[in-house]
């Protein structure tokens, strides 16, 4: 049996064809990535970006940024002390927080902080997420 010129490209093409097509589901199921609903937050993460949201949207001075990292610096370890049962309940730790951080910012300040805050107790409710301070 002679193979004609034709039916030689049209065997060269599919065996191609078929190549491309394999590796791209190769690749396609390679570099999957896993994603997973219930994803931990690392507190570090959470901390630099709630930081940079902090000195962005209220242009905070650099005291208040000192200020704001004892307040989260503190809040954390009363966290950690509430969740070992020695301090009272993180609902108050947390608005105490809140208090803490409308206090040492500027008037001007203080409408972007609540409106922050809220935002971020609607994504909460939304994500079932808490704080990871």
């Amino acid at each position: 049996m002679k193979l004609t010129r034709s039916a030689i490209t049209l065997y060269v093409v599919l065996v191609f064809a078929s190549g491309i097509v394999l590796g791209a589901f190769g690749e396609r199921l390679y570099t999957v990535s896993v994603v997973s609903a219930k994803t931990t937050r690392n507190p570090e993460e959470f901390r630099k970006t709630y930081m940079a949201e902090m000195k962005g949207r209220l242009n905070l001075t650099p005291e208040q940024v000192v200020q704001l990292n004892g307040i989260l610096d503190d809040t954390r370890a009363r966290f950690h002390q509430a969740r070992e049962g020695l301090k009272p309940e993180l609902s108050t730790i947390r608005k105490e927080q809140q208090d803490k951080v409308r206090a040492m910012l500027k008037p001007e300040q203080r409408p972007e902080y609540d409106k922050m805050r809220q935002e971020r107790e609607e994504r909460e409710k939304q994500t079932g997420a808490g704080h990871g301070l």
